[in-house]
């Protein structure tokens, strides 16, 4: 009896080893489901090209604005990415909701958008850039918003010979007059190649150059406001 006793045991033994021991089959756990990127969110407020009334008066340089944006898709977080266009500083602020309070400057021209983010996936999603002059102590008009180069856009290569420099611009109170072209080969350009009341030129282009160009916008009131430094090559 004690060794049928002793054969169950050892059979039940080796069962339970065979039961615990890994898989032959070499097959790799299966993988987690991939992360969906996030996609582009719509921008709310403040709105393009206006004047921003809203907001808590902090001091006579600054207010409080709330920026607002919607719910974008397979997002869980955000980032306002906010350029002062005066002085060029940029700032970049984290946000869980889709609106979070800045302390920005009063009377100062701005640049918004914001970049969708999800965990788990490196891939994110850019939205429109909205501009916006954030109200400052009363004025009757305000300057213009910077131009910004369609073409050639800056670091580009482009063929030489007849090309149409184009641009876009904006002004809260629609009142642009002119638009005076800067080009040469400088890196701060000086030369003054055309006065025009359309937002294009044509320039002929001289192969194997670099030229740099900017844009002076004036409007009604006298109010100017310079561009950027743009800068291209020709082939």
């Amino acid at each position: 009896m004690k060794r049928i006793q002793y054969t169950l045991i050892g059979l039940i033994t080796i069962g339970l080893c065979i039961g615990c021991g890994g898989s032959d089959n070499g097959d790799d756990p299966t993988p987690p489901d991939p992360v969906s990127p996030p996609s582009a969110t719509s921008l709310v407020f403040p709105d393009n090209n206006t004047e921003c009334n809203e907001g808590t008066i902090v001091s006579e340089t600054e207010s409080e604005v709330t920026f607002k944006w919607d719910t974008a898709e397979n997002a869980d977080s955000y980032t306002v990415n906010l350029e002062n266009l005066n002085s060029g500083n940029e700032q970049s602020i984290s946000s869980q909701n889709t609106e979070l309070p800045i302390t920005i400057k009063r009377g100062v021209a701005y640049a918004w958008s914001v970049t969708s983010k999800a965990s788990g996936t490196d891939e994110t999603a850019e939205s429109t850039t909205w501009k916006f002059y954030n109200a400052g102590l009363a004025v009757e008009n305000h300057p213009p918003f910077p131009a910004e180069a369609l073409f050639p856009k800056t670091g580009s290569a482009v063929d030489a010979g007849t090309i149409d420099l184009s641009w876009a611009a904006s002004d809260v109170d629609d009142d642009i007059s002119s638009f005076s072209i800067y080009l040469d080969e400088n890196s701060t350009p000086t030369t003054l190649i055309d006065t025009t009341t359309e937002p294009l030129i044509t320039f002929a282009a001289v192969s194997g150059k670099v030229y740099y160009w900017q844009i002076t916008i004036l409007d009604d009131a006298g109010n100017k406001t310079s561009s950027e430094i743009f800068q291209f090559k020709t082939n």
